[in-house]
């Protein structure tokens, strides 16, 4: 069997009197779409340096690729596309993702064609010979996003990869992450954009104040949050049984209980036909990915604990 991707065991990293990571253990699969979520000052970006080796833990023991945090061959494993990054305007595209294919470690032979298929990937090769200066935001992070895929990456580190992007780049730049998940690459998301990640990743790790407060699949984290139902013949009788199972909202003909287990659905139906009400449409939903974020980043810290 081969070993995690990301493997960290009680990792913590101080800055000074600062605790951006406390304690963090996490675990990411090889061949995994993980989006890695949290607030300002989470601890995303020291736990994305961590993997990088840009820095050490202060506590704790963490490897990637089945290597030391840190180690250098396993380092020239991964691909990474900042936030933040600016190409040399005067250089054209091809040249940037040359250039990085040499850094990379790309084989010399392999060079221009790695090059040609990261330019294919990102929907810039009819552009591979314009200056960068020439380009805008969104075909420059199609750029960077290239750069992070030169070499056939067994791990892939994307920040913000389509906040520069229209509708049909976060279209494209999710098919783009998709093949590679899809040809064994583990890609770990950070976004603040959730839709995309409720969208592209198969699991989600959510961090607060240096910790890991939910994990999983986002059927998991994002659990059945209620029901709607459009309901006819409900009297006052009928209204104070709904009432009993949770905090309902109505919208014209059509009635609402959040938070509501799932399992209870049938409970609710059967209490409102027998008070003389008739149910129209059932519609379990499951809460938003944006929704779940926020009570979970908003909770007491003792409950998050």
């Amino acid at each position: 069997m081969s070993s995690p991707a990301i493997e960290f065991d009680g990792i913590t990293k101080r800055y000074g009197r600062t605790t951006a990571l406390d304690a963090l253990s996490l675990r990411v699969g090889r061949g995994e779409l993980v989006g890695l979520l949290g607030p300002n000052g989470a601890g995303k970006t020291t736990a994305v340096k961590l993997v990088l080796g840009l820095v050490r833990p202060t506590s704790g023991t963490g490897h990637v690729l089945g290597a030391p945090i840190g180690d250098r061959a396993a380092r020239a494993r991964i691909g990474y596309l900042p936030e933040l990054f600016r190409y040399q305007p005067w250089l054209r595209a091809r040249e940037v993702l040359t250039l990085h294919a040499e850094l990379a470690g790309v084989a010399p032979g392999r060079r221009a064609a790695a090059t040609a298929e990261a330019l294919d990937r990102v929907g810039l090769t009819d552009r591979a010979d314009d200056p960068v200066h020439d380009f805008s935001k969104g075909m420059q992070q199609r750029l960077g996003l290239g750069v992070a895929l030169l070499g056939e990456p067994e791990l892939i580190l994307l920040d913000e990869p389509t906040s520069a992007l229209d509708p049909v780049g976060r279209t494209d730049v999710r098919a783009i992450v998709r093949s590679a998940r899809d040809r064994g690459a583990t890609v770990i998301l950070n976004s603040h954009l959730l839709t995309e990640v409720e969208r592209v990743c198969d699991r989600v790790v959510i961090l607060h104040r240096g910790r890991v407060i939910a994990s999983g699949p986002l059927d998991e984290v994002v659990a059945a949050d209620g029901v709607r139902l459009r309901v006819s013949d409900l009297d006052d009788a009928g209204r104070r049984v709904l009432a009993g199972f949770g905090p309902v909202s109505t919208d014209g003909d059509w009635l609402s209980i959040r938070p509501l287990d799932a399992a209870r659905i049938p409970e609710v139906v059967a209490a409102l036909v027998a008070t003389g009400g008739r149910v129209h449409a059932v519609e379990p939903g499951r809460g938003s990915l944006e929704a779940r974020f926020l009570e979970l980043v908003t909770a007491p810290e003792e409950e998050t604990a």
